[in-house]
């Protein structure tokens, strides 16, 4: 269970680097800038979780999340100019992201802290918090807070939820991992494709 969840946060932090770089490679970044625009969604997110559990933060006591987020980095530097529409692949990498970082996120917030609520706050900030910073350094309005965005933070809610909910009546591990990443990135790709988007505040 610990060696998936590993690779899961791998995965995660992999593809999360892979849309940072390309939102930095959109905006006519340097290597250096696509590095370090790179590692913000990568590891943002998890830094968060991590300083509210008072936990220690998870790259520093294991690098091997950095040197993921490196090789995606060097990785899109080498391909981003044979990609056709690098919004649409930084989109999909994103919600790759999202779905695989809620999860692991709040498998560890129920871990340390026990409360299924705790969770799924700490599951969606996992989710969510490093593209915040990714667009804000690329001087662009964070994806989760756009007027004309699809469904988004709401999907990192669904995945999160979903997996609490099966631990809380199974207590199944694996099953719950599984299932509420799919049901997080599938949320995420049904609303980017059909354009599903919340309601709005009547005026």
């Amino acid at each position: 269970m610990q060696q998936l969840l590993f690779y899961f946060d791998l995965v995660g932090v992999f593809v999360f680097a892979v849309s940072g770089a390309l939102a930095a490679v959109r905006k006519g970044m340097d290597v250096f800038g696509i590095v370090v625009v790179s590692l913000m969604p990568a590891v943002g997110g998890g830094t968060l979780r991590d300083l509210v559990l008072g936990e220690p933060v998870f790259w520093v006591q294991n690098t091997a999340s950095i040197w993921a987020a490196l090789a995606a980095s060097a990785l899109t530097f080498f391909v981003a100019g044979k990609l056709e529409s690098r919004m649409k692949w930084l989109i999909w990498a994103d919600a790759a992201g999202l779905a695989l970082f809620c999860v692991v996120g709040a498998e560890k917030a129920l871990a340390v802290s026990g409360s299924p609520m705790i969770a799924v706050m700490l599951g969606v900030a996992t989710g969510v918090a490093g593209g915040i910073i990714r667009d804000i350094i690329c001087n662009e309005i964070p994806l989760v807070l756009r007027d004309d965005q699809e469904i988004y933070a709401t999907a990192a809610f669904v995945g999160a939820g979903l997996y609490c909910t099966i631990m809380y009546i199974a207590a199944v591990p694996v099953y719950a991992l599984w299932a509420g990443m799919a049901a997080a990135f599938i949320t995420r790709a049904a609303a980017i494709r059909l354009g599903w988007r919340l309601p709005k505040a009547l005026y």
